[in-house]
Formats: structure tokens, sequence, C-alpha cells
């Protein structure tokens, strides 16, 4: 199996754009292009991440167009889906095409649009993530599913509200400087407190907002990637699974198994732990998401992820930065871009190009997790 790097990257901001998903798609790719220095007729395929394009504008066929519409003449082009893992995914099946020499080069993106519709379809769209036969009938919407999963935590660990309200005040802070987040401007625990209620005990400010937006970056080779940019950023593992779908079938609902099996393969595959990694863009759909999310990965027993955000050990300058870029809340959630989006957000990292930059930066994770805890991609990167 061949080594694999990221050797160029482009992003648009997220947020509300008048641009279609193929526009927004084709403006990543076409700046990734750019930064790679590479010619189209140097791409050999495209992946491209996108969940609700055929319910939202009724677009299918999408990573075709886009091939078309940046001039990759002739290359495959693959939709890959996973719900909110969607981008995630691709860029997991790329860099294994690579790593077992089927390509060299693949431009892998990710894209949503979702602003813009009425929120029955929005709301409908996003539900298609959950089981069709279980939770759909059920009505348990995510934001009604990871109440159960904040409750849940509160309880059985017996931590305090306001705990799990600082992490959407850090995320927030972290966003100030990012041109690339949606909401930048500052909030406190009372304002996410009193917040209008969604799904109790959870308000607005602990839910990420939707977004419109697109990420792309090129892999190559290792043994082509000098010849292109360098600094490569070398792709150190990158790790696809899956868990149970629905709060009915788990055991623990303040666990997603497939986070525990996708970090313990990356950490395997990169031959790292937990202690050697400096910055994270974890999938903190929720506030107390990246508190569960933070366990899972291994940063923090279980139990104790509340108390290391209180603690200071997940800012900036802490024991490991966890979304530095502001994170789903605060930059942001366009669906099929948020896993290349935080692979973006890590490049800028290890480039020490970051607007919120952590200090040596040398090994970053990214952690996507799709539907109720059914599907989960991690990532790590770094210079070694």
């Amino acid at each position: 199996m061949r080594d694999v790097a990221i050797v160029g990257r482009g992003t648009t901001p997220f947020g509300v754009h008048d641009a279609g998903v193929k526009e927004l798609a084709t403006t990543a790719v076409t700046r990734a292009l750019a930064s790679s220095g590479l010619e189209t007729e140097e791409i050999e395929a495209l992946y491209l991440g996108n969940f609700t394009s055929g319910m939202l504008e009724g677009q299918e066929a999408l990573a075709a167009l886009v091939a078309d519409a940046v001039g990759l003449d002739g290359v495959p082009a693959t939709k890959t889906e996973g719900a909110c893992a969607s981008s995630g995914i691709a860029f997991n099946q790329a860099r294994q095409l690579i790593a077992a020499g089927v390509y060299d080069v693949i431009v892998v993106a990710g894209v949503e649009k979702m602003t813009g519709v009425p929120t029955e379809q929005f709301t409908q769209a996003l539900s298609a993530a959950a089981d069709a036969t279980t939770e759909q009938p059920a009505g348990l919407t995510f934001p009604g599913f990871y109440g159960l999963f904040t409750d849940r935590y509160l309880t059985e660990y017996d931590a305090d509200r306001t705990d799990i309200s600082r992490v959407a005040v850090k995320n927030r802070r972290n966003a100030a400087d990012n041109p690339r987040a949606r909401f930048r401007d500052p909030i406190t625990i009372d304002d996410v407190m009193e917040s209008e209620p969604i799904a109790d005990p959870l308000r607005l400010y602990d839910c990420c907002p939707a977004a419109d937006g697109a990420t792309a970056v090129v892999l190559a080779a290792n043994d082509v990637a000098p010849s292109i940019t360098q600094d490569p950023i070398q792709v150190l593992a990158s790790a696809h699974t899956t868990g149970r779908s629905g709060a009915y079938r788990y055991e623990d609902l303040t666990t997603f198994e497939a986070t525990r099996s996708a970090a313990e393969q990356a950490y395997d595959q990169a031959d790292v732990t937990p202690s050697d990694v400096d910055v994270v863009e974890l999938h903190d759909c929720f506030s107390s998401a990246e508190v569960g999310d933070s366990e899972d990965l291994g940063f923090f027993p279980k139990g104790d992820g509340a108390d290391a955000v209180v603690a200071g050990k997940t800012d900036v300058n802490g024991e490991v930065a966890i979304n530095p870029s502001g994170g789903l809340l605060s930059k942001g959630h366009p669906v099929g871009a948020t896993g290349l989006g935080q692979i973006y957000e890590t490049c800028l990292q290890l480039d020490g190009e970051h607007e919120n930059q952590v200090e040596d930066a040398r090994i970053g994770l990214t952690h996507n997790l799709g539907g109720s805890g059914a599907v989960c991609t991690v990532s790590v990167l770094g210079r070694r």
C-alpha cells in the first residue's frame, strides 16, 4: 500500500449562498486545482460527497456534472452518500484507491446547498438520514435524538447543564476570526441557556446551523506528491466504519460505537495515540455531541468530557485543541461538505496558516459522523 498526501485544497465560506449545488462544488474544485498547480488532464478521478442534492434541488448525477463543469473530461466521477459523513467517505474512498495503486491523483469534494427551501422540505430531507422503517415513523428528529443523548449524559455522569453550554460559547469564540464560519459574534452561557428551546434540554445555540458550502482537496500518491508541491500534508490514516442505527438499539445512549471503532482503526493505521494529537475537528452537531465525541475518540475518560471543557483542556491553548475553527456549531453544517471542511481547517493548522492557530501543530484528527451514529469516518493528518 502506498502512502498518500494532500497536495491542494480549496473552499467556499460556509453560510448562505445564491449559487446552487453544482456551482458551489465547481468553485471549490477549481480553487483546489489552482492550489495544487495541476492541470485538469492530470486528474484521474473525482469523488464527491453530498447528501441532499436530489431532495432539495432535484439534481442527481452531481459528480459527473461537476467533473464536466471543471473540465475533467472522461474521468470517472463518483458521488458518495453517508448523511453527514458523505464527504468523509469520499475522502476515505479516494485515499484507498490511491494507496492501492489504482490512481495517482484524485480530486475529492464535498458540497451541500441547504438554504432557500421551505422548513418542511428541509426537515424532511434531513430526516432521510434516519431509518425509514423505525426512527422516522416514531417521529424522532435528530434534535430529539440528541436531546435524549444530552439528558442521559447529564444523568449518568452528574454533569452540570451549563457545562454543556460552554462548548457552544468556546466554539463561537474560536470562530470569531475565521472568515469561513457562518456565525462569528460572541455568545455567553446565559445567551445559550436563554435561547429558544429546541429539544429539551437543548436550546437553539446548542444546535449547529444549516449552511451552504463546498470544500475540495487534491490527493496524490507520495511518490508523485513532491513533483506537485514541496510541502505535502501526509494522510496518516483514514477509517470508515458503521454502527447501530436507532436510539432503541443503543446499549449506552452516550456512546457511538462507530466513532470508537473508527478511532481505534485510525490510531492503529497512523501509529499514534490520542495523546499525540495536537488539533481536532470533530462532529459537534450539538454542544453535547462534542463532549461525548471527545470521550469516544479517547481524549478523555468516559464522563470527563464536560469537566475538560470547564477546565479549558479543549481550548486552543489547552491539552488538545478541539474545534478551533468554531466547529459545526459556529462554522455551520453544510452536511455533505462538513467532513472535507474539517480536513481543510486541519490542513491550515498543519501549515501554520490558521487564523486561530494551535502552536506547533503536527498531528491533526478529523471526525465526521452520519445519521444517529450509523456511519463514521476518522482521519489523521500530519507532518512528521
